[in-house]
């Protein structure tokens, strides 16, 4: 074979092989003398997915179970993290849409547990523009989203943090969640790196990242995944789980 044909053929080779670039952004961030890890998916560009069970029904519980079912549908797993409370059985608490279809409707109701504190709710996303929406608020006027995830409570709340959070608290937590841009387009993922109150770490949403909505998704046994920032945490068993997948 002659070697420019042999260049074309190599260049044409990887260029099949090598996953779709994303443009989602890692990064590790101190604020407030603590520190976070975060992910910035663009709802445009980004293949943001939602993961329950696998294809034949089991639960697929654990991050590293998500990027074995991404590898065997020919993608790379770019980023996970779980993505809301769920009961004993794994099945979700509260909403769950996945790909257009329901799994569970919305609880709008006060109930126990960080769940429970209202105003919670949900995280919802179609290709190009996500929301955090107050569930009774989304429950009268859903936003047409292909996606939705609901959890509580709500960290910020039209740039308000949420009006039970305590300055002085002394329930510290590793915390996780997630909140949305201005204008939609982006939603970053949050997990703190050492336990934090809820009061810091809405304020690290409001403040920080200037999210004017922002949803808890859940707390000490949280976890992330995310290779661009060198996290790759395998443990846990959890129920809905989010994350991003490159194609091959």
């Amino acid at each position: 074979m002659r070697p420019l044909r042999a260049l074309v053929v190599l260049l044409a080779l990887t260029w099949m092989t090598t996953p779709d670039a994303s443009a989602m952004e890692c990064a590790q961030v101190e604020f407030e003398g603590l520190q976070y890890d975060q992910c910035t998916v663009d709802l445009a560009k980004d293949e943001l997915r939602l993961w329950l069970d696998d294809a034949d029904g089991a639960k697929l519980l654990s991050l590293g179970k998500v990027a074995a079912a991404a590898e065997a549908t020919g993608n790379t797993l770019a980023f996970a993290m779980n993505a809301g409370m769920y009961h004993e059985d794994r099945d979700p608490v509260g909403h769950l849409m996945i790909d257009g279809k329901e799994h569970r409707g919305v609880m709008t109701r006060a109930g126990p547990g960080n769940f429970g504190m209202l105003p919670n709710g949900v995280f919802c996303w179609d290709a190009g523009k996500g929301y955090v929406v107050e569930s009774r608020a989304y429950a009268k006027s859903p936003p047409e989203c292909r996606h939705a995830t609901q959890s509580g409570p709500m960290l910020v709340i039209e740039g308000k943090l949420h009006p039970r959070f305590l300055p002085d608290s002394t329930s510290f937590r590793l915390r996780n969640g997630v909140g949305v841009a201005e204008d939609g387009r982006t939603a970053t993922f949050v997990i703190s790196r050492f336990p934090v109150t809820f009061h810091s770490f809405a304020r690290y949403f409001r403040d920080q990242l200037k999210t004017p909505n922002a949803l808890y998704l859940d707390g000490s046994i949280s976890r992330m995944y995310a290779p661009a920032i060198g996290r790759k945490d395998w443990g846990g068993r959890f129920g809905p789980i989010v994350g991003v997948v490159t194609r091959n």
